[in-house]
């Protein structure tokens, strides 16, 4: 069964952008319709060419192209179903913090051949294909020499995109086969409490997220728009709420940092915001204020990168700056 695969590669190395490109290319039925090397013109490509997967860098060597995780948690305010992304870094120190962004694969540069193709084949599994959508071309020495034709060019004609092949929707779930294949110890189990947390999935655009707080048969509904931000006590969280109200639930910090996307970010070891309630940041105080409060939550060095995420996102938007 044959496939189209399109795919964007968001890197601020062009050469590596390069490189990238000619080894997904070597593979049947993957086609490149878009490269950006940072998160403004990474954002407007994947919007305008809808791939089915996004090949991004998120440890520049540029810091100004703030190309981070970040970027993954933006997509949700535009898609219902966001493009599969692969990680390609320089080294694995933000493999953990991927995973619970719900990559599809991490891979260290310089990306190769044989590692992309242990990508293809769980590819293959995920969507049960009769035979194979793999097929490399002939020999390495072959990749070389595109990859260098590719780069010799480069400097003197302009880049220009691919025929856009429509993506194929995929909404299968691969985190457990990341989780193995970086050898990530898993978190010990949380002690089983009598209040417990679930969440409903909701894919309609116009019902919000559902936040189901039980105890002893209590089932306490809240409505994930009204949360301004949680905060950690211990082995339970404090959700604040716009109205004022704060509700205890008996689950971790940690663990609505796993189950919660947009626009919930953690800028705290004690500390999730909703982004949509952020009235100011101040980066030399180091602390972000809550609309209509007097709130003021602090934010650490370790999540910086989480504090420049919200600020791009905030800017992004219907956004004038005096």
């Amino acid at each position: 069964m044959n496939r189209n695969f399109t795919f964007v590669i968001i890197d601020d190395n062009q050469n590596t952008v390069l490189k990238t490109k000619a080894i997904a290319e070597s593979f049947q039925n993957f086609s490149c319709v878009g490269t950006a090397t940072n998160y403004e013109d990474g954002m407007d490509c994947v919007l305008e060419k809808n791939p089915a997967f996004i090949f991004l860098e998120i440890n520049p060597e540029d810091k100004d192209s703030n190309l981070s995780l970040g970027f993954i948690n933006e997509l949700y305010r535009y898609f219902p179903v966001i493009p599969k992304v692969i990680i390609t870094s320089r080294n694995s120190d933000s493999a953990f913090d991927a995973i619970k962004h719900g990559v599809y694969d991490y891979l260290i540069k310089p990306v190769e051949q044989k590692e992309f193709r242990k990508t293809i084949a769980r590819l293959n599994r995920d969507f049960n294909a009769v035979s194979p959508i793999v097929s490399a071309i002939s020999s390495e020495k072959e990749i070389e020499t595109e990859i260098e034709e590719s780069i010799s060019n480069f400097d003197n004609e302009e880049t220009t995109d691919h025929v856009i092949i429509e993506p194929v929707e995929i909404v299968s779930d691969e985190a457990t086969d990341l989780e193995e294949k970086l050898d990530v110890v898993q978190l010990n189990a949380e002690d089983k409490n009598n209040s417990e947390v679930t969440f409903s999935n909701v894919n309609s655009k116009d019902k919000p997220l559902t936040i189901c707080v039980k105890s002893y048969g209590d089932y306490r509904y809240i409505n994930a728009n009204d949360v301004c931000y949680l905060q950690a006590d211990n082995n339970s969280t404090d959700i604040h709420l716009a109205s004022g109200e704060m509700i205890t639930a008996f689950k971790t910090l940690k663990h609505f940092e796993s189950v919660l996307k947009y626009p919930f970010v953690r800028i705290h070891n004690s500390y999730i915001v909703n982004i949509d309630y952020v009235s100011r940041i101040h980066t030399g105080n180091a602390v972000c204020h809550i609309k209509d409060t007097t709130t003021k939550l602090p934010f650490s060095k370790s999540y910086k990168e989480n504090i420049d995420a919200i600020i791009n996102t905030i800017a992004s938007g219907n956004y004038l700056e005096i």
